[in-house]
């Protein structure tokens, strides 16, 4: 399987930043990053709600891609608490992440429920983010490659063959996340997105395999350009290593050269 064109590196920054803090590590990246082509590289940040509107406003689109963290599948409607997609399209907000670990194991979102939410975004113009990734019973089980596929199949549901140009998958194992996350190997991280490059080749053909699918879970600057240089990794999707503009920049300077040697 050829290796995509383009290399890309991206953030979610959770619930750790106000808005002046998500403006001023944005406005640090844009500047930080600004001389990196971006026709090989794409680099986006998902901060929370209250600041995608100042996100948005404080660094150009061509710079950096802005995403929300969640989206419910409804445009309107008695949900309180819920952000809507004709919300978030007045925002200017171009990536919807989907299916985030915490959203499916501490929210208890369903698969089924990503899916509405998958269709609902490629409705609105917006580029779905599915994220997908097994417990540690499940690893322990031997039925990793079993939940990964039944994760992508139920929520990439009713995509049409020609959507699938418009997804981003990311592999996040559930036990390599967060303060206690355990890292995977660079083996097991290639091996596992193999397994979900073959499945989006089972669903959608050859375009399934032009899908991008990035690596998340305790990626770190020790482990960044060897996970990268795996032959199945289009890109990271960063954590705690990435919410300081200085040290992601450097980070991303580290990725960039190893992705265009593959």
């Amino acid at each position: 399987m050829r290796k995509l064109a383009k290399l890309y590196i991206g953030t979610n920054t959770k619930m750790y930043k106000t808005v002046a803090d998500t403006v001023a590590f944005l406005t640090e990246l844009g500047r930080l990053t600004a001389d990196i082509d971006r026709q090989a590289f794409e680099l986006f940040v998902i901060p929370s709600f209250t600041a995608l509107e100042s996100a948005r406003k404080c660094v150009p689109p061509a710079l950096v891609k802005i995403g929300a963290q969640n989206m419910h599948w409804e445009d309107e409607g008695q949900f309180t608490g819920e952000i809507s997609p004709p919300m978030l399209k007045e925002l200017g907000v171009e990536i919807v992440e989907i299916g985030h670990s915490e959203r499916r194991h501490v929210f208890g979102e369903s698969d089924a429920d990503e899916n509405k939410k998958v269709l609902a975004a490629l409705k609105h113009g917006f580029t779905p983010l599915l994220c997908v990734g097994e417990t540690l019973a499940q690893k322990e089980l031997g039925i990793s490659d079993e939940s990964l596929s039944i994760q992508l199949k139920i929520g990439l549901s009713g995509v049409a063959r020609e959507d699938a140009r418009k997804l981003w998958v990311a592999y996040e194992p559930v036990w390599a996340i967060g303060v206690n996350g355990i890292p995977a190997s660079a083996g097991y991280a290639a091996e596992k997105q193999w397994v979900i490059k073959r499945v989006l080749g089972d669903i959608f053909g050859d375009a399934g395999r032009e899908i991008p699918v990035f690596y998340g879970g305790s990626v770190n600057p020790g482990n960044a350009a060897e996970l990268i240089a795996q032959p199945y990794i289009d890109g990271l999707f960063i954590g705690r290593s990435a919410w300081n503009a200085c040290a992601f920049n450097e980070l991303i300077r580290k990725v960039v050269p190893v992705f265009a040697g593959k």
